[in-house]
């Protein structure tokens, strides 16, 4: 039985991709066809298709049906739980960096009374 990776784990997944990840930035100015999508990668519809199947897995997209379309929708509140679980670490980095900043000040003032 194969399990599915939870969401968190298809989040980063479906983001480890640079088309993918330029498919999110396009349609985060709004919603578009997959034919659109297509059009500034060296690669066919049907590609295109299964990249947006996988951000449509991790939750990250969504797809509706206008005719013989189904254009597709950037929903960014899936980036959210992404997004909670890099800013714990940024806080941890940027408390690392402020107690490097204050050792090499205290360094170069010890440096400067010598």
């Amino acid at each position: 039985m194969i399990l599915a990776p939870d969401p968190l784990s298809a989040t980063f997944a479906a983001l480890a991709d640079p088309t993918r990840r330029a498919i999110l930035a396009r349609l985060a100015r709004g919603e578009t066809s997959v034919g659109e999508l297509a059009r500034p990668f060296a690669m066919s519809g049907p590609a295109v298709t299964k990249h947006l199947k996988v951000l449509e897995r991790a939750g990250l997209i969504s797809r509706g049906r206008t005719a013989q379309q189904r254009p597709a929708k950037l929903e960014a509140e899936a980036l959210k739980a992404a997004s909670d679980w890099l800013t714990a670490y940024r806080r941890f980095w940027e408390e690392k960096f402020d107690d490097l900043d204050s050792y090499l000040k205290r360094l170069q003032e010890e440096g400067e009374q010598e």
